[in-house]
């Protein structure tokens, strides 16, 4: 589900954000202003939420020819925030997860279709729960500027996509508790130096 937060970072070069240059450029999530919410139906009641954070990735982006930039990321399991421990950790055993210290949630992009102006579909293989399979982000470029505080060239992003919990072997209580998960995503990335 965290899928995805660094192939946001890709759709802003895709769209020309960044400044034109010879040579791909790397640019760094930044972790502290980037998040990956995902919702599902409890059920019938209410929608409930949470959210992973602190995770790493990169984006490669080609100016000359954005198709061939690429973006990876990947952030651990156990960094799910869930806002309550029995939840967390009922999510973490063999219900769900059955996820150890370092299990991995990981995105790897695999092709962009430019869209409009200031949107992409992004396109990559997510391995979840141990299971790799392809998502779709639809994408958003929010800015492209200098960063006021950092001084150097900053990319801002959203995107969402709708995952299947049970392809990844995480479909416990379904379809009684909603099988289908939205995944909300906002990330920011700056030029690495």
């Amino acid at each position: 589900m965290k899928t995805t937060l660094s192939t946001l970072a890709m759709a802003a070069a895709v769209f020309g954000a960044a400044p034109a240059v010879a040579a791909p450029e790397a640019y760094a999530l930044d972790a502290s202003h980037s998040q990956v919410l995902f919702s599902y139906n409890h059920l019938g009641y209410s929608t409930t939420h949470g959210m992973f954070s602190g995770f790493e990735g990169e984006i490669v982006f080609d100016a000359e020819d954005p198709a061939a930039s690429s973006v990876t990321v990947s952030m651990p399991t156990r960094s799910m925030m869930t806002g309550w421990e029995a939840r967390f950790e009922h999510f973490m055993s063999e219900d769900f997860f059955g996820a150890g210290e370092d299990d991995m949630i990981t995105f790897t992009s695999t092709g962009i279709e430019v869209t409009g102006e200031d949107t992409a579909l992004i396109t990559g293989d997510l391995t979840l729960n141990g299971i790799t399979r392809q998502v779709v982000l639809d994408a958003t470029l929010n800015a492209a500027s200098t960063h006021p505080m950092e001084g150097r060239e900053w990319l801002g992003f959203d995107a969402t996509t709708t995952l299947i919990r049970s392809d990844y072997d995480l479909g416990m209580f379904a379809p009684a508790i909603g099988d289908e998960v939205l995944v909300e995503i906002s990330i920011e990335a700056g030029k690495s130096e």
